[in-house]
């Protein structure tokens, strides 16, 4: 097993090796394809390796199909860029990290649309009753009135 260090060191390198190997492809299915997070196990046999296509769905299935197949030869480019005894086993995921950053960036815009309608709404609203309508008892007058109806 290998400690921390070493396995976030081996992952990063996969990461860019994948990245470089990937731009080398010719297979046309592969467009835009960008490597974001590596991940490796702690034995360093298996590494997952994250990836985003610019463009639309079926871009993305048909980028995936070509990684897919790429797989061997991008797990040999990687083993021997690496140098390791044992060259880690690649499996491509799409990353849907930026999705549902948009994803949460569009309902905060949402909330603070609704925010600022409110605050528009309250801005010349006015209180039901009394301003403080809590009694105060600060004039003695009033202490008077409550001892003597008790």
């Amino acid at each position: 097993m290998a400690d921390a260090a070493k396995r976030a060191q081996v992952s990063k390198r996969v990461m860019e090796l994948t990245a470089q190997a990937v731009r080398k492809l010719k297979d046309p299915r592969v467009g835009m394809v960008t490597i974001t997070d590596a991940r490796i196990t702690s034995d360093l046999r298996e590494a997952t390796v994250f990836y985003t296509v610019l463009g639309d769905e079926d871009q993305v299935k048909a980028s995936a199909a070509g990684l897919e197949r790429a797989t061997g030869h991008l797990r040999t480019t990687v083993g021997r860029a690496l140098g390791m005894r044992h060259t880690p086993s690649l499996t491509f995921i799409a990353d849907t990290v930026p999705d549902q950053a948009n994803r949460i960036e569009e309902l905060l815009a949402k909330a603070a649309a609704a925010d600022a309608e409110v605050h528009k709404i309250a801005e010349n609203a006015t209180y039901a009753g009394d301003a403080n309508p809590y009694i105060e008892k600060d004039d003695p007058e009033d202490e008077a009135s409550e001892t003597a109806e008790r």
